[in-house]
């Protein structure tokens, strides 16, 4: 395939920065899109030019680095899925793609496509820990958990950290990724103990760090890549009026 893409390129922080237009030949579309990255940049390597600056890590949709919009839409058009899951065969011969990094105030470019998403581990070194001493890891059936405590866990667990949901949200809302992080713990017996604490100190930072508040639009869940449930938000909203009332005694 032959492609025109649309690429943001950012020297730092303070640049203004700009969209540049580039076409590139010979695209497989059995290719996942960061290796279509790969080859733009080995074309640039060629004619000396600056190559184009973009996360990745695994390239296995676990780690949440790769952090894209494409043509609007965070990781691209096809659902439940990271950017490096993504393959051409998604996009025709001849198309025009746009490709952005994550627009959010709390995520600042650092270069390019790649952002500063530091300010999440702010959040999870707020209260996203267990912080007693559970001892030595038990017997498997020691601690009873009913099978729907444990899914529901096991389901918000599944949050990757990418900030797709902060990116597609008009508000740069981070409260998908606080209430996942919230819900693994709170509804597991050792998690339990300081869930209101967590709760409250975990969305005081996010507010803190200028992320904005939800307004229940869902665009977060839509675009979320490993389906991350609003009723996360819901579970911790109770938890955050649990933890104000605790602390006022």
């Amino acid at each position: 395939m032959s492609l025109k893409l649309k690429i943001w390129r950012q020297k730092n922080s303070k640049d203004k920065g700009q969209m540049v237009d580039y076409n590139l030949d010979g695209v497989s579309p059995d290719m996942s899109f960061l290796e279509m990255l790969d080859i733009l940049n080995n074309k640039l390597v060629r004619e000396k030019g600056d190559q184009i600056a973009f996360d990745h890590d695994c390239r296995e949709g676990i780690c949440g680095m790769c952090s894209l919009m494409i043509n609007g839409e965070a990781h691209g058009p096809q659902g439940g899925v990271t950017t490096c899951q993504l393959h051409m065969r998604k996009f025709k011969n001849g198309d025009e793609i746009v490709i952005e990094p994550w627009r959010a105030k709390a995520f600042p470019v650092v270069k390019d496509l790649m952002v500063d998403r530091s300010a999440f581990d702010q959040i999870m070194a707020a209260g996203g820990y267990v912080n007693i001493n559970t001892g030595n890891a038990p017997d498997g059936n020691s601690i009873l958990i009913g099978h729907e405590e444990a899914e529901l866990a096991m389901d918000a667990a599944a949050c990757i950290g990418c900030g797709a949901c902060v990116a597609s949200c008009k508000n740069a809302s981070a409260m998908l990724f606080v209430a996942a992080k919230v819900s693994q713990l709170a509804l597991l017996p050792q998690g339990q103990v300081e869930a209101e604490s967590r709760a409250l100190a975990m969305v005081e930072k996010m507010d803190e760090l200028g992320f904005g508040n939800c307004t229940n639009e869902a665009e977060c869940e839509a675009q979320c890549p490993k389906g991350i449930k609003l009723d996360n938000i819901a579970r911790m909203n109770r938890g955050v009026v649990r933890g104000i009332f605790a602390a006022r005694k």
